[in-house]
């Protein structure tokens, strides 16, 4: 790759490392491009220790709120309370994370299969360290402003902060591009008063730091079955039950692994701070049904945007794309019919017709 169009992530990698053979990536990962290497001399000469560097991919659409102005800070005031987080250090100007040498949750045990009880432990131990880390006690800096964090304990006004985020960032701000495709699917204004009526009257609960983003893909297993958390860019506090609530919409636990999982959640974090759990029956559904509503607006728009557009009276993209873009829209409108109120799903062919009108008017 010439030094005209290589990216700043890998011209830092290179610069860093000081041989370009060494440098591997860009690894997988939607957020970031991400470089791994060694650094010259020593251990890390030998291949013993590497580390990552990474710069966020260029346009990219965040679909989340993010509460801290940077997640090196963030992780550098949680040094000695969160265990399991990779390494930060400073080489020059850059600054890198140690590369955990493992693989991830999810290649060894993918979405919907049981986790061992092992990392499960860990897993649930991580929930009751975050659990004990109040507002308040971070130095880190935050970027939302204090009118817009919602008052201790505030369950509801919590939530509905991420309603009106999904609203107004994902669905309003990105309406003179999707509007069509949104009408074409069901989807309007009227979604979100539904959602808000589906997911109201939650319980107050105090709160604690969320990772906000705990999937197989952000746990990493390493040769001593050791569990790492990884990707913290999407920090915040709020509700702890949240945090829970979004890890199991994204982890897919089995039914049977997932109410353990529950049990053991509600037995750590009331254990370290009382009342974590509080009205945990009522409102878990409700904060999963906030995560399938909020799942169809992101997906809809990230699904669309991996099709080509093509002229008016053209093709679009292939059709075994187009199918496979369509079975995915519609999985996740089946999964928000109850807390959007769809009155009726449309089916693949219909989506994919959508999507085609969509990419000829792109």
């Amino acid at each position: 790759m010439s030094a005209q169009s290589a990216s700043p992530a890998l011209l830092r990698a290179v610069a860093v490392s000081g041989d370009a053979d060494v440098v591997e990536g860009p690894l997988h990962g939607y957020h970031h491009e991400t470089y791994v290497f060694p650094l010259p001399g020593g251990a890390e000469a030998a291949g013993q220790v590497r580390w990552k560097c990474r710069e966020p991919r260029p346009d990219l659409l965040w679909f989340d709120r993010r509460c801290f102005a940077s997640e090196e800070q963030l992780l550098r005031s949680l040094e000695g309370r969160i265990d399991g987080i990779p390494e930060l250090i400073e080489a020059g100007s850059a600054r890198l994370q140690r590369f955990v040498e493992g693989h991830t949750l999810g290649r060894l045990y993918g979405s919907g299969t049981e986790v061992p009880e092992p990392l499960v432990r860990q897993v649930i131990a991580l929930f009751g360290q975050l659990a004990a880390i109040r507002p308040g006690s971070l130095s880190a800096e935050r970027t939302c402003e204090p009118a817009d964090r919602a008052t201790e304990a505030d369950s509801s006004g919590f939530l509905e902060r991420l309603v009106l985020f999904t609203e107004e960032r994902v669905y309003r701000q990105n309406l003179p591009r999707f509007a069509g495709l949104f009408r074409d699917l069901g989807l309007d204004e009227d979604s979100f008063k539904k959602l808000r009526k589906r997911v109201s009257g939650l319980t107050e609960r105090p709160f604690c730091l969320l990772h906000a983003d705990l999937h197989r893909e952000n746990f990493v297993v390493d040769a001593e079955n050791r569990l790492w958390t990884i990707d913290w860019e999407l920090a915040m506090f709020g509700d702890p039950l949240y945090d829970l609530a979004t890890h199991l919409y994204l982890m897919r636990y089995p039914a049977d692994q997932e109410r353990r999982v529950v049990r053991r959640w509600r037995e750590v974090v009331d254990g370290v701070t009382p009342r974590s759990s509080a009205g945990y029956a009522d409102d878990l559904p409700k904060l999963l049904a906030y995560k399938r509503a909020q799942s169809v607006f992101t997906d809809v728009i990230r699904t669309a945007l991996t099709l080509t557009p093509g002229p008016a009276s053209g093709p679009v993209t292939d059709r075994e794309s187009l199918d496979r873009a369509g079975r995915r829209i519609e999985k996740v409108l089946i999964a928000a019919e109850g807390p959007l109120e769809i009155d009726r799903t449309p089916v693949t062919q219909d989506i994919v017709l959508a999507l085609e009108k969509w990419c000829r008017g792109a």
